[in-house]
């Protein structure tokens, strides 16, 4: 087992919390470092130092990529599907950085997916009113033909979400939210699914491990879209769920196993080297996102502005309408126009040029993905791509 000691122990918020990740017969990616030190682990030594092979003479540093869908038989993984030294070593970083089991899955909705796999038919399942437009989609879905009943809330609303785990099965949440960053009182919140016997399940892709450990405040699943600010570079696209409870952890590695939606070994590799810099990345847009966003309220070509005070996304809502929301995007040069958040790059996008965005969704609002350039370089094309919306209109 990965330990490290608790937040409280030393009066230290920035000290891991607890780790108690299963390492698995034969994977032995993450040990050395933690068992060559009794010293606690903070985030940004974590993911720098964990999901490593073993210290031994010529080792290599980084977990070698292993390109093989069958392993000799008697060894712990036997089958790529179910395993393997590269998703191993990328799971025990995530899980250890959650503070649970990690799964990786083939994509954030493959992830979500086996998530909504957990439930019986006929589950009553609380989620955002504005949230992911796949997983809100495909809640829609599933609510459609029967296969579960959706109930949806603002998760904002602490009143209304307690009112709405009455019976439910699952309380799915964001916060924040995507791309209306909406925060939920997650103590709360989830403190309502478990008296109403409810699983609860935070997507903490925005926020991250290094800003909120939902499993810390009670959560028994986080489900991550490591596509975005895990693995930070736009070239992969992956998933994951941490469980706190280590029946639930193989509840859900057998849906990836059953349902197909297993990691490349490419991938793996590659999210592993992304997720090295997480906390110098964070760090660095969340300093531009808390500088800019200031700077946006009231400026004349905005009607308002979303930030929550933390983390790497913040939206503006144009006061010219959605056509002026468009040239805005249009007009930027080092934020680029395209979907998708949590990269090194800046991104924007009106969010509702999506055909199946939720119609809660103001149609000029466009969602901002900070990345790690200047500051001041992304505020000068920013203000001035509105300014050139003002004069336009």
């Amino acid at each position: 087992m990965l330990t490290a000691t608790t937040p409280e122990d030393d009066g230290d918020p920035d000290l891991l919390h607890v780790l108690t990740v299963p390492v698995r017969d034969g994977c032995d990616y993450g040990r050395s470092v933690a068992e060559q030190t009794s010293e606690p682990l903070r985030a940004e030594t974590f993911v720098v130092t964990a999901g490593r092979p073993a210290r031994s003479p010529d080792a290599p540093l980084n977990t070698p990529i292993v390109p093989a869908s069958s392993f000799i038989a008697g060894g712990p993984m036997e089958y790529a599907r179910e395993d393997s030294p590269s998703a191993s070593a990328l799971e025990e970083v995530i899980g250890g950085l959650e503070g649970g089991a990690a799964t990786v899955f083939s994509s954030g909705m493959a992830a979500a997916g086996a998530a909504m796999d957990l439930v019986p038919p006929g589950a009553i399942v609380v989620a955002p009113s504005a949230a992911y437009t796949g997983v809100a989609v495909r809640l829609r879905e599933l609510d459609s033909i029967g296969r579960i009943r959706l109930r949806i809330v603002d998760v904002d609303s602490t009143a209304a979400v307690v009112d709405a785990c009455d019976g439910a099965h699952l309380l799915w949440l964001e916060s924040p939210t995507n791309p209306l960053l909406q925060v939920a009182d997650l103590p709360a919140c989830i403190d309502a699914a478990h008296t109403a016997g409810a699983l609860a399940l935070v997507d903490n892709t925005f926020a991250t491990p290094m800003l909120q450990r939902p499993l810390q405040d009670g959560a028994d699943i986080v489900l991550h879209s490591v596509t975005k600010a895990l693995s930070g570079h736009s070239d992969l696209l992956m998933g994951a769920l941490v469980a706190r409870d280590a029946e639930l952890a193989e509840r859900i590695r057998l849906r990836r196993v059953l349902l197909g939606g297993s990691t490349s070994a490419f991938d793996c590799y590659l999210a592993l080297r992304g997720i090295r810099t997480l906390a110098l990345r964070i760090d660095k847009a969340q300093s531009s996102a808390r500088t800019i966003a200031d700077r946006l309220n009231g400026h004349p070509a905005l009607s308002r502005v979303r930030y929550p005070g933390f983390g790497t996304i913040a939206a503006i809502e144009v006061a010219g309408g959605p056509a002026a929301a468009d040239a805005v995007c249009r007009l930027t040069s080092i934020w680029t126009h395209a979907t998708s958040l949590g990269g090194v790059e800046s991104l924007l996008e009106r969010r509702r040029r999506w055909a199946l965005e939720s119609t809660t969704v103001p149609e000029s609002l466009i969602r901002l993905s900070f990345g790690i350039e200047h500051a001041d370089d992304l505020w000068a094309d920013l203000s001035g791509a509105l300014d050139a919306s003002l004069r336009d209109a």
